[in-house]
């Protein structure tokens, strides 16, 4: 398929095996599979990983592959992922899984520490470097919210899988994350050779990640309709932008439809003005956004953004159904992202992050079907009119959670 739009590249690769997962019930069973299957190496990377429901299938899958002699690391947020129950830490060490904090919380106070802030937000799974993972969706059953308990209606979100170069690009990161952490670890425990060890294994001191990598057959692709594929990292080194500058390029370029659903959605001026200057253009704009009380900031100061929008004729749906955790986009019928990005500054300017931007007619219709179907299963648009004639005390909460947000990015040196 031509297209003058490219994907935001890493490097240009064919998506072997492409496949949309809607909901951890479709997700988990495919990630269970072939972590069943794996001969050398799993890794896994997960801002939240519990153990309730359907969770536990996953994590016993790991231990599965550890027990028969695969190696497994599994690198979790420090905020995110609670500590497991002492009872699923035996089975972890028994097995012998490699078990990884990301930026652990040391004491109460870390947390009003700005770089503590910077979070590991990326959910990717690659098996053997053969199959990759990468979406939205935690390691966390659909029906249950360690929050709110158990959910009446599914939590609504994607992920993809895909074999090939795809799943060797996300090795690579995962690699280099999992031995860069090991590293700090080492040298924060003032253990100098070890840490300059694993500093050199992360790809420093001459090394590449290709010696790291196990060698591993790439099974060949099904007969598919062909899209183009790349892996886009955000990280606060060479990747500041990487994520938010293939959204703006990919919204300069509409012509027709624009459909984005996003679970926490503050866009900064640059892609508000993107977005606006879509809807001028005459480009259909759809956002299908989190319409359920979850956290007071993500509610509260995202709503005066919604202004802007509204008056150039963009359509907002608040989904209400369950959690709306997805963060998804599709573009003209042939450009779509599928990722852990949302567009806000913790996304956007501090989390690491990992979106799969996709150029192919068939996957982006059948996410944009997906969406679609939601929106007009929900018939939950917001009406221009009754957003700006909300009562007085919630624009209040609104502009005062919104200032708030820009007051903790301008602690953190970063402008929004």
């Amino acid at each position: 398929m031509k297209s003058s739009r490219q994907p935001e590249k890493k490097s240009g690769h064919i998506a072997e095996n492409l496949r949309l997962y809607q909901g951890a019930r479709e997700y988990f069973p495919a990630l269970i599979e072939a972590i069943d299957s794996a001969t050398g190496w799993v890794q896994m990377e997960t801002y939240l990983f519990d153990v309730s429901g359907s969770g536990a299938d996953v994590a016993n899958a790991l231990i599965r592959a550890a027990q028969r002699g695969v190696t497994v690391q599994v690198l979790v947020d420090g905020i995110g992922s609670s500590p497991l129950p002492l009872e699923w830490q035996e089975k972890i060490r028994s097995a012998k899984v490699q078990w990884c904090v990301y930026s652990p919380l040391t004491s109460t106070w870390t947390i009003f520490q700005p770089l503590a802030w910077r979070r590991l937000h990326r959910k990717l799974c690659v098996v053997d470097q053969r199959i990759m993972f990468c979406g939205g969706i935690n390691v966390l059953d659909d029906l249950y919210d360690p929050n709110h308990g158990v959910l009446t209606e599914p939590r609504f979100d994607f992920a993809i899988s895909s074999t090939g170069p795809l799943a060797i690009d996300a090795a690579e990161a995962v690699t280099l994350l999992w031995w860069r952490v090991q590293a700090g670890r080492s040298a924060r425990q003032r253990h100098l050779s070890a840490a300059w060890d694993k500093f050199k294994a992360a790809g420093y001191g001459g090394r590449t990640t290709e010696t790291l990598l196990p060698a591993s057959p790439i099974k060949a692709g099904l007969n598919m309709p062909v899209a183009h594929a790349a892996l886009v990292l955000r990280d606060n080194l060479r990747n500041r932008s990487s994520i938010e500058k293939s959204y703006l390029k990919a919204i300069g370029l509409a012509k027709t439809d624009i459909v984005i659903a996003n679970a926490y959605f503050l866009p900064g001026g640059k892609l508000r003005r993107a977005l606006t200057g879509a809807a001028r253009r005459g480009v259909k704009v759809t956002v299908l956004l989190q319409g359920k009380y979850e956290y007071f900031m993500q509610y509260h100061a995202s709503r005066p953004v919604y202004d802007a929008l509204l008056k150039e004729g963009i359509e907002i749906h608040a989904y209400a159904k369950s959690f709306l955790h997805a963060k998804v986009a599709v573009i003209d019928g042939h450009w779509a992202t599928v990722g852990s990005s949302n567009l806000d500054p913790l996304s956007l300017l501090l989390a690491r992050e990992a979106n799969v931007v996709i150029e192919g007619a068939a996957f982006a219709n059948e996410l944009r079907e997906c969406l679609l179907n939601e929106v007009a299963l929900q018939d939950c648009m917001i009406d221009q009119k009754t957003h700006f004639q909300r009562p007085v005390i919630k624009r209040f909460l609104d502009w005062f959670a919104y200032g708030v947000m820009r007051a903790l990015l301008w602690v953190t040196g970063n402008r929004y």
